[in-house]
């Protein structure tokens, strides 16, 4: 499918969080219906913590610093905030090989080339979810986040980026459940960008990420 038929949106100023889970969520169902085009819509949020289908309450350890919300996605804890780009893609996978593991990898390889064009190199990790890096310290840590959810085949949530957040808001969560690991960001690891810059890397990504997902397409 050509990537003109999918829209792409860059919501501007800082969204809040549950207007833009029900807008996401009707989206998803009338991609489903066939009434709207599948949708690359990248957001900020204000600061706040999102509770995934497997978040555990111990790992929430500052319940009054933010918002938290009930995400609805697979995953754990996670922190959205200013200088972090979140990414919700709904695509329809009925018309893409229905294969969810082929979308969760090609979503991974998408934003490690995306990281990579702008000089971080970055990597997924046996057992654990997310985009690592090495931070300058050279500890393994964590720069993006994915949590997906497939409904009647169309994908919706996404994936988040730290670009330059404020690194101490992660500290009132247990990030994905991975306390041993440190969370880290481009600006951190001295990569100089905006949420603009990181926009336009991505986009130029996006049609190898089409072309990988809908390898499976054809014979499904």
């Amino acid at each position: 499918m050509d990537a003109h038929a999918i829209e792409w949106r860059v919501e501007p100023g800082l969204a809040p969080y549950p207007e833009t889970l029900a807008a996401m969520e009707a989206r998803a169902e009338a991609i489903r219906e066939g009434t709207a085009p599948e949708l690359v819509w990248l957001v900020e949020h204000p600061p706040l913590y999102t509770a995934g289908t497997s978040a555990a309450p111990a790992e929430l350890t500052a319940p009054d610093r933010f918002p938290v919300f009930v995400a609805g996605r697979g995953g754990r804890y996670t922190y959205h905030g200013p200088g972090q780009r979140v990414g919700y893609v709904m695509l329809d996978l009925a018309a893409r090989g229905r294969d969810v593991r082929r979308y969760v990898h090609s979503l991974e390889r998408w934003l490690i080339a995306t990281l990579a064009r702008l000089g971080t190199p970055a990597r997924t990790a046996e057992g654990r979810i997310g985009i690592w890096t090495d931070d300058p310290g050279g500890r393994e840590a964590k720069i993006g986040a994915i949590g997906v959810r497939v409904r009647r085949w169309v994908t919706f949530h996404g994936f988040s980026v730290n670009v330059a957040p404020d690194l101490a808001h992660f500290s009132g969560i247990v990030p994905c459940g991975l306390a041993d690991y440190a969370v880290t960001s481009l600006a951190a690891m001295g990569t100089a960008t905006t949420l603009q810059g990181f926009d336009a890397v991505l986009e130029q990504g996006f049609r190898a990420f089409l072309a990988e997902l809908s390898v499976g397409s054809a014979t499904a």
